[in-house]
C-alpha cells in the first residue's frame, strides 16, 4: 500500500474517532494518534489531510451538503462522511492531487471500510463535487 493511500486511511479512522467525539475534534484525534504505532510518513501526510479538513470543515460539509440534495451530512453513514470529507478536501484544497486518483482512492477505501453501497454513495458525491470545480493544473 502506498504512502497516501495508507495516509488517507488513517485519516478516515481519525475522523471517523472525531465523530464518536465531535465536541473535541483535536483531542480525539490526539487519542487516535496514541492507539497504536504509526509510520511516520504516511502519518505525516494523514496529519495535513487533518489539519486542512478541521480549519475547512464547514466549508466542506456545505459543498457535501450543496451535492448531496437527498441527504443531509448528519444522516450519512459517518464512515462514508469521513470518507468523503477526506476527499472533498482534496478535491477542494489540493491542487497537487488529481481530481481522478481522489475519487479514486476513496472509492477504494470506501470499498474496504464501507458497506456494499458506500462505493457508489462515495463516487457519486465526490463526482458532483469534482464536476463543479475547474481543472486542476497538472
Amino acid at each position: 500500500m502506498g504512502v497516501r493511500r495508507e495516509g488517507r486511511e488513517h485519516a478516515v479512522q481519525a475522523l471517523y474517532a472525531v465523530e464518536l467525539n465531535p465536541s473535541q475534534p483535536r483531542e480525539a484525534i490526539a487519542l487516535f494518534w496514541e492507539t497504536e504505532q504509526f509510520k511516520s510518513a504516511p502519518k505525516g501526510f494523514a496529519t495535513e489531510l487533518l489539519v486542512g479538513i478541521l480549519e475547512h470543515r464547514s466549508d466542506i460539509d456545505a459543498k457535501i451538503a450543496e451535492k448531496s440534495p437527498n441527504w443531509s451530512v448528519s444522516r450519512m453513514a459517518k464512515i462514508d462522511l469521513a470518507i468523503i470529507r477526506v476527499a472533498a478536501f482534496e478535491l477542494l484544497y489540493r491542487a497537487d492531487i488529481p481530481k481522478n486518483v481522489t475519487i479514486n482512492e476513496a472509492v477504494e477505501i470506501a470499498k474496504k471500510y464501507g458497506t456494499e453501497d458506500s462505493a457508489a454513495f462515495v463516487n457519486g458525491i465526490l463526482d458532483e463535487i469534482a464536476r463543479s470545480l475547474p481543472e486542476k493544473a497538472n
